[in-house]
């Protein structure tokens, strides 16, 4: 096992924290759905409760560093430090309506040499309250689940294997685009499945649990600690034209190291047709 940075430690103290909060919160859901308000304002409060439980553990150990946050927005830090990339409560429909799969996202990005922006994401930790589940990974250090070294999937054939995705909803994302995706692929793998949470989908590519995973229209706190997972774990992350950027979140395609550039060649195919 990889030893434990400190960076590593206090990232998963604070998801950990938060997480213990949800879990609490997740207990309230079952008595809500059932009142006259309903839960939709108790879920909004607990993922802001859940952000600053997150807020007020990095900030009093990295207090110089800025945090891009899901509900916050951007708070700058110092411009020559790091910043973190917090999402409270990935799949937060699946909280509203009791289900129990979300989780709590946490990346760290640098910043760029010449002080244009920002670079490449070097830490990141996905946690999952009900399950205990705390998956993390530094940059050339591997990807981890608890102190499990993560590999993705072995598998080599499509017939064989299963992929994620999310499906547009609410006027978010391109549904006709989608729907080409999907009629390409379908016909071609074992299944499909769609769960609610991008952070926990690109972990689950990481742990192998998926052969692939791909989503329009997300954020990067939705997917810059997932993106890292993948691509410690040996698998590649892209988006739809196939570069490898820092965080993919507009669109996001990964696979395992066999398998992404055959779903990559089945999506460009699709959306052309």
């Amino acid at each position: 096992m990889a030893a434990i940075s400190g960076l590593i430690r206090v990232m998963e103290k604070a998801a950990r924290k938060a997480g213990a909060r949800l879990r609490r919160d997740f207990g309230e859901i079952e008595h809500l759905q059932v009142s006259r308000k309903g839960p939709s304002d108790f879920v909004s409060k607990a993922d802001q409760a859940a952000e600053r439980t997150i807020w007020d553990e990095l900030k009093a150990a990295r207090p110089d560093w800025g945090f891009l946050f899901e509900e916050a927005g951007e708070i700058e830090g110092d411009p020559t430090k790091p910043r973190f990339i917090v999402d409270p409560l990935d799949g937060t429909t699946n909280f509203l309506h009791g289900m129990p799969h979300f989780a709590v996202s946490i990346a760290v990005q640098e910043p760029r040499l010449d002080g244009r922006g920002w670079g490449e994401v070097t830490t990141g930790i996905v946690y999952q309250p009900i399950t205990d589940e705390s998956f993390w990974a530094e940059k050339s250090r591997g990807a981890w689940l608890h102190d499990r070294r993560l590999r993705v999937s072995s598998r080599r054939h499509l017939d064989e294997s299963l992929i994620a995705t999310g499906i547009p909803f609410a006027n978010k994302g391109d549904a006709g685009e989608w729907t080409k995706i999907y009629h390409g692929l379908a016909p071609q793998v074992a299944g499909i499945r769609r769960f609610g949470s991008a952070a926990l989908d690109l972990a689950w590519v990481a742990a192998g649990r998926y052969e692939g995973f791909w989503e329009s229209d997300l954020s990067p706190w939705d997917t810059a600690a997932g993106c890292l997972l993948v691509r410690e774990a040996g698998g590649f992350v892209s988006d739809y034209k196939g570069r490898s950027l820092p965080i993919c979140d507009s669109e996001v395609l990964a696979g395992n190291d066999a398998l992404h550039t055959r779903l990559h060649k089945i999506l460009v195919t699709s959306l052309k047709a």
